[in-house]
């Protein structure tokens, strides 16, 4: 699975694959990326990822001609994805989820089925962005797509659990939001105290579990449960 390069700057260009998000294309992108900050670390200021491309930012022309030159003759093989399953619990209640009444009306569901829908996919992460914490997930149900609203939330509350557009996502810190917030999570997403700031990392899954207002109120875990499968 090949991409295509194209070039933005004279210092930066993006590495764009013409598929839709999925495992597959993410194992490729994984390979990419390894590959290239491998190889090309003298040369590299800085690699991002997206669903579908990467963004890299060299030091200089030359260094991106030299890569211009060579990409057309990387072969490489997909990476194996973690296995690694983190249970993240939600409380999805109209106190935590202020719209959560609205959105369901919106597309016509009870509270019940909204909420079985969003915790029944496992969830892939495939990168960090918006915010330090702030899970890309793949794997939003298509009956929950939802366009971001138009005047966006000054103040979304952490652990937050929201849908924009075909994502669903968790806002790790207190921050303005335009996507609609359907729960909450007890858990921190991000502790800039700790060696490692974030628990989970790209490539791994995220599944829902629904939880009471009691239990989100009594709980005391940090972190979620981790499993494989």
């Amino acid at each position: 699975m090949k991409p295509i390069y194209q070039i933005l700057s004279p210092v930066i260009g993006e590495l764009v694959w013409d598929q839709h998000p999925s495992d597959n294309l993410l194992a490729y992108q994984f390979a990419y990326l390894n590959y290239i900050q491998i190889k090309y670390s003298s040369n590299l200021l800085e690699a991002r990822q997206g669903f579908t491309r990467l963004s890299l930012f060299w030091k200089n022309i030359k260094s991106q001609q030299q890569f211009v030159e060579q990409v057309s003759d990387i072969e490489l093989i997909p990476l194996p994805l973690s296995n690694t399953l983190w249970q993240v619990p939600v409380c999805y209640e109209p106190e935590f989820g202020q719209d959560l009444n609205a959105l369901a009306a919106s597309k016509n569901l009870s509270l019940t089925e909204l909420i079985q829908i969003h915790s029944n996919p496992i969830y892939r992460i495939h990168f960090f962005g918006f915010l330090p914490g702030f899970f890309y997930l793949n794997g939003l149900s298509p009956l929950l797509h939802t366009p971001r609203k138009s005047v966006p939330i000054l103040a979304v509350p952490p652990g937050s659990v929201a849908i924009g557009g075909y994502q669903t996502g968790i806002y790790p810190m207190q921050s303005p939001g335009g996507w609609h917030i359907i729960g909450r999570s007890p858990i921190a997403f991000f502790d800039s105290t700790k060696p490692i700031p974030v628990w989970a990392k790209p490539g791994e899954r995220i599944q829902f579990v629904p939880i009471s207002g009691t239990q989100f109120r009594n709980w005391k875990q940090s972190y979620p449960k981790s499993a494989s499968q």
